[in-house]
């Protein structure tokens, strides 16, 4: 009951120390659709549920897995319309940069300032925190990088991860089957269970 008197303010801390809008947040992640994301040793695979809402539903009309750049690609879990907002947002990001240095912007160069405008977002008035968490993965100088980026602006590398609904038995999966020096042909075959219903980039 004490969190409830500070679940309207975005810039205040309650008293056990959380930031209750950014807790809001990881909530919408939590319950949106199952995505992951594995580093392999040729490449990084990126999965989510693809996910049929009716009959009538024109499933091309919605990309949940985007490309960036030519190099990197992402997919969210939460809510859609803030995940369009970062596409775009990142998309320009990598396009500036591209346009300074002349040459295509580093995997984890453009992780950190994507989470720098979804921390901006937890700090700022008039605004609310992103209602999505990205994985993120690239390919540069002929090594794959995978990143998830949270609503609080944190971001962490992984190996293989897993985010949305039931997202710690997807960890506890790929904790268990996800070994070194994989390839991409063995992560997409049928004895991989927690892909069978995903889309896969």
């Amino acid at each position: 009951m004490a969190e409830r008197g500070y679940s309207f303010s975005l810039t205040t801390f309650s008293p056990s120390g959380k930031l209750v809008q950014i807790e809001y947040a990881l909530a919408a992640v939590a319950a949106g659709a199952p995505s992951v994301g594995i580093k392999a040793t040729n490449g990084v695979v990126l999965a989510t549920e693809k996910k049929q809402k009716s009959i009538l539903y024109d499933e091309q009309s919605v990309h949940k897995v985007e490309p960036i750049t030519k190099h990197i690609g992402m997919v969210y879990s939460g809510m859609g319309p803030d995940y369009r907002v970062l596409v775009r947002r990142a998309r320009k990001l990598a396009q500036q940069y591209y346009l300074v240095y002349q040459e295509p912007i580093p995997t984890g160069q453009l992780v950190q300032r994507v989470a720098s405008v979804m921390q901006e977002y937890t700090q700022s008035g008039g605004v609310r925190p992103f209602g999505v968490s990205l994985l993120i993965a690239g390919w540069d100088e002929d090594h794959p990088y995978l990143f998830q980026s949270d609503p609080s602006g944190a971001y962490f590398a992984w190996k293989a991860t897993a985010m949305g609904k039931n997202y710690v038995n997807g960890k506890t999966f790929l904790e268990k089957s996800v070994y070194r020096n994989v390839f991409i042909p063995e992560i997409s075959q049928n004895n991989h269970p927690y892909l069978k219903t995903c889309y896969v980039m």
